[in-house]
């Protein structure tokens, strides 16, 4: 019989056994406004069907397993055989193999399958964010492979299959395989073209022995990779299996696994070739735009992970403040503390807003939204991810001591939280992006300023906020060191735009005041008082 003195009351319940899809009303309707109608009640049935096993008692406890579990680096076998494997808890593998079931890598082969899967992604990744790196960069490598019809043909179709198999044994007899990527090396970092890993051109046409080193490379299990080393030609795309077709395996030698911030789930490593097969993706000398179909679907990936990451840092802070009393009533109705969450929930919609259309653009596929995507998707990236780390802080604050414990979930969503900036070229990188897409391609410019400008005229402050940025883009004085600025004005004002025109009136007003009027404070919990703040976190609220 328990002590009186340990009664607990005053807690907030778990957020547990819900749908986390249709708990997220800013997710839900920018499905039904990018999906074609036919599409509708199937794709809201499935998602509704990921949101309640992402919500589920067990996919939470295999998250948190993972987690706790993370990969072990095995080199050798007990008898001195290279054997260069990595085990993973069990827990990983349901989570992975869930999200291949689930249609996360198979946006290509459906009508509204990006959309659809963008909408997965960030409900699924919610459970755990690990298991979406390899998810992410096999969805993301049918791109790259496209450039080569006949690599396409053999590929695409495992790629894109729902069968996750976790055997390590030849492509051919695999009913689904999963893809890594491995671009950067010590020296060179982001800067590609100073990898020195070498190709040397063997008797079979397109084939290559590879001899150099990786400095990160994701899910190292997964079956094949698309890396870049010098060919004669140049820098060149190549395609590395892990397993040969007669069945031995590919010399791809793991020095080690990261030891990482966060993402502990997932395995990182580092990893040497040495007369390494690979077959050429492409041509010989252009390595960079071969791959770069991958790297911009990952990219957005990015900021699905890092909206997803909010989402449930949001979720977690309002469901707690809703049930926890303190100083006479609920947190949730503490006029100071409304604000700190309407706030927190106001960036979170404006990224999923922000992430859907840019899911919208792929699925539409025409010229003007490649335009659109050229420089929309480097802006997005740049911002939403840098907003993700300062999400995750004051959500955590929101629980108090409790969640700065590891138990509440909070630290593992504020570790992870700085992933998605990294990963794919950091800021500068984005930003960088940025100037050469406004530079060199006029037509990516026109595509976004038609984007914005179908909401030009609804808010005063969102017409200014236009103006201005056109008159910071006329300038190029000092346009590189100026160039975080600049894309940070761009990204807003596309937020802006999009919650003018699709948002609640009461949470455009709140974001047109403060992060384009500026009406707003260095910190969250400065938003306008006179505003309905109130609406905004009941509409952010999760339902369990």
């Amino acid at each position: 019989m328990p002590a009186s003195t340990h009664t607990v009351t005053n807690q907030a319940p778990p957020l547990v056994g819900y749908d986390v899809f249709a708990a997220d009303r800013a997710l839900g309707e920018a499905v039904v406004r990018h999906l074609d109608p036919e599409l509708l009640e199937g794709a809201r049935e499935e998602l509704s069907a990921l949101g309640r096993t992402t919500g589920s008692a067990q996919v939470q406890e295999w998250g948190a397993l993972a987690n706790e579990n993370p990969p072990k680096l095995r080199t050798h076998d007990r008898y001195g055989n290279r054997i260069d494997e990595v085990d993973f808890h069990p827990s990983w593998h349901r989570l992975l193999g869930k999200g291949v079931s689930a249609g996360l890598t198979s946006a290509w082969t459906r009508p509204g399958g990006h959309v659809r899967r963008a909408a997965g992604f960030v409900v699924w990744t919610q459970a755990e964010a690990g298991n979406g790196c390899p998810l992410s960069m096999t969805h993301a490598a049918v791109p790259a492979l496209r450039t080569d019809p006949a690599l396409a043909a053999e590929w695409e179709p495992r790629l894109t299959a729902t069968v996750y198999d976790q055997e390590l044994r030849p492509a051919a007899r695999k009913a689904g395989v999963l893809f890594g990527m491995g671009m950067t090396e010590k020296q060179g970092g982001s800067d590609v073209r100073a990898n020195t890993t070498e190709a040397r051109p063997l008797a079979e046409d397109g084939t290559y022995a590879l001899t150099g080193h990786k400095w990160f490379c994701s899910a190292p299990m997964s079956d094949g990779f698309l890396v870049l080393a010098q060919a004669p030609g140049g820098l060149t795309c190549f395609l590395v299996p892990r397993v040969l077709e007669d069945g031995t395996r590919n010399v791809f030698r793991i020095q080690r696994l990261k030891d990482k911030l966060g993402n502990r789930s997932n395995a990182s490593s580092e990893v040497e070739f040495d007369g390494t097969w690979a077959r050429r993706v492409g041509e010989e000398g252009r390595g960079v735009r071969t791959i770069i179909g991958m790297v911009a679907a990952t990219r957005l990936d990015c900021v699905l992970g890092s909206a997803s990451l909010m989402r449930q840092a949001v979720a977690q802070a309002i469901h707690h403040c809703t049930y926890r009393e303190a100083f006479g009533g609920r947190l949730v109705d503490k006029p100071l503390m409304r604000n700190v969450l309407a706030d927190l929930a106001l960036e979170s919609e404006a990224a999923t807003t922000l992430a859907m259309r840019l899911a919208a653009a792929y699925d539409d596929g025409s010229e003007q939204e490649r335009a659109f995507l050229r420089l929309a998707v480097p802006a997005a990236k740049y911002w939403v991810t840098k907003r993700c780390t300062p999400v995750a802080v004051e959500a955590l604050e929101c629980l108090g001591g409790n969640g700065y414990v590891e138990e509440s979930g909070m630290p593992r969503l504020l570790r992870e939280s700085p992933l998605n900036s990294i990963w794919e070229g950091a800021g500068n990188v984005q930003a960088l992006d940025v100037l050469r897409a406004l530079q060199r391609e006029p037509g990516a410019l026109d595509a976004y300023l038609r984007e914005v400008g179908r909401a030009r005229g609804a808010d005063h402050r969102l017409d200014g906020a236009i103006k201005n940025l056109l008159t910071e883009l006329a300038d190029l004085d000092g346009i590189e060191a100026r160039a975080r600025r600049l894309v940070e004005r761009i990204a807003l004002v596309l937020q802006g735009s999009l919650l003018v025109r699709y948002a609640p009136p009461e949470v455009a007003d709140v974001f047109c005041a403060s992060r384009l009027g500026g009406d707003w404070g260095t910190g969250f919990g400065t938003l306008p008082h006179s505003l309905d703040l109130a609406t905004v976190v009941e509409r952010a609220r999760p339902v369990a």
